[in-house]
């Protein structure tokens, strides 16, 4: 009965199936390319390249990587995945059979009333405890199938956390060359309101100037003055905002290549839109919730049904250590069944919010692929709209540049007033910022558009964090 019961266990187990139903992608509504890609989409990416090819400032590379290696937000998300992946291994551990042991020593004494002859006794006992549930349903193979996807899902989350930062530094780092641009406009401009407003403050003594002359240049000089301290302010605190991501303390942050030298493709391959469910790492982590999400409900269709167990015993007891597993010993073996009969409609239940949770883990996954449709082409438009809007603009600060060359001709020559000079100067000043603004814009979308595309999908772990000479 034995070596039967030994043959037939194994077999058993072979051919017991996981109840409840097995995952499959839901059907989703896949653009054949992406809005506001010019001609048909191909399957080139700009993000195949990995982020140190993105970027050709050396300083960005090098902030980036010390990000990478000591951010916040790397360490915590990292911590996260040694979480899920402890608690994958928690429940693949309910596969084997769990052995417990337990030994126990007392000393005891009788009334001589009570047992006559009895007098103070030792007793040893030692014990062997195993239970084992047969997953014959496959309840705890769903189990095990959703922490799996819960610990792939937080893994995704941790490269999502990489890209995120890659991007958090090069974005915050493109606002301060921004700021420094127009911080040196605003010195530059403040230099030369200076200048003009000295002047005229000589004529008005020498009474060659009005007095609405010379206000009018004092005005403008303390408008462009005040502007510098706000702009350092600024700098400061953007700086404290790049050590914050790079997990180090307040301090100046080094500078690379100016705001105008930065490095923008005029073209940028986008790849095919189904493409990103496979680069993205957001949707592949609400692709794996959905998993978990689907594996619940076949534990919960697990739960209808019996749970068969093993048990067994063996041990000893004796007053005597030398004799604990000789005459003292003592095993036992059981099998046994338990099932629901009347719970009151909990299993039923649990079922239903089972199904509804894999419900809303699927809305949030359409909405999620949606969403990064939406993210792709509004970035590729961008990209291209902003890139003629810089055109114009540069148009615009060019004509600026000219006019008050040619203003302070017409003033040397007698004829226009200085007022004439200021004027366009005071129209020059804003076009230059509006100008560094519209580059900001630019530089800060594209690298937008390579997170949007899901860029660097394809970098192993080890290669994310690089140095810069590697880099180079």
């Amino acid at each position: 009965m034995k070596s039967r019961l030994a043959l037939l266990l194994p077999a058993v187990l072979a051919t017991a199936c996981a109840v409840g139903p097995n995952y499959k992608r839901p059907a989703l509504d896949v653009p054949e390319k992406a809005r506001g890609e010019a001609g048909p989409g191909e399957a080139a990416s700009l993000a195949d390249q990995p982020w140190w090819q993105l970027f050709n400032d050396d300083t960005l590379r090098a902030l980036i990587d010390e990000a990478l290696k000591n951010g916040y937000d790397v360490r915590l998300a990292a911590a996260r995945v040694e979480e899920a992946r402890a608690n994958a291994g928690i429940a693949r551990s309910e596969f084997f059979p769990q052995i417990q042991y337990s030994g126990q020593w007392s000393r005891s004494r009788q009334a001589q009333e009570l047992a006559p002859g009895v007098g103070t006794i030792s007793l040893y006992e030692v014990n062997l405890g195993l239970s084992w549930e047969l997953d014959l349903w496959g309840r705890i193979r769903r189990l095990n199938e959703a922490a799996r996807a819960q610990y792939l899902g937080t893994e995704e989350a941790r490269r999502g956390v990489l890209l995120s930062l890659v991007s958090e530094v090069a974005t915050r780092y493109f606002q301060l060359r921004e700021l420094d641009t127009e911080l040196d406009v605003a010195k530059r401009t403040t230099t030369t309101f200076q200048e003009t407003y000295d002047l005229f403050r000589r004529r008005f003594e020498a009474g060659e100037a009005s007095g609405l002359e010379t206000a009018s240049a004092e005005a403008s000089l303390a408008n462009v003055s005040a502007r510098v301290p706000q702009l350092e302010s600024q700098v400061v605190a953007l700086e404290n905002e790049i050590n914050l991501l790079l997990g180090r303390n307040p301090a100046d942050v080094p500078r690379g290549a100016v705001l105008t030298d930065q490095f923008l493709p005029p073209d940028v391959p986008a790849g095919l839109p189904s493409e990103l469910l496979r680069r993205r790492p957001d949707l592949r982590q609400a692709e794996q919730q959905l998993v978990a999400a689907n594996a619940n409900v076949g534990a919960a269709v697990a739960d209808f049904f019996p749970r068969i167990s093993l048990t067994g015993a063996f041990g000893g007891v004796s007053t005597d250590v030398s004799k604990l597993f000789g005459v003292g010993k003592t095993w036992s073996i059981a099998a046994g069944l338990a099932g629901p009969l009347f719970t009151g409609g909990r299993l039923k239940n649990q079922y239903d919010a089972r199904v509804a949770q894999w419900e809303q883990a699927k809305v949030l996954y359409e909405r999620a692929v949606t969403s990064a449709f939406g993210e792709a082409s509004s970035a590729l438009v961008a990209h291209e709209r902003l890139a003629r809007a810089e055109e114009q603009q540069a148009r615009t600060v060019a004509a600026y540049v000219e006019a008050v060359k040619l203003s302070n001709q017409r003033y040397v020559a007698g004829l226009a007033s200085y007022l004439e000079v200021l004027q366009v100067e005071q129209q020059l000043f804003p076009a230059e910022n509006t100008l560094a603004q519209i580059r900001l814009n630019r530089l800060a979308n594209f690298v937008q558009l390579y997170k949007a595309l899901g860029g660097g999908w394809n970098i192993q772990d080890p290669a994310w964090v690089r140095t810069a000479s590697t880099s180079r």
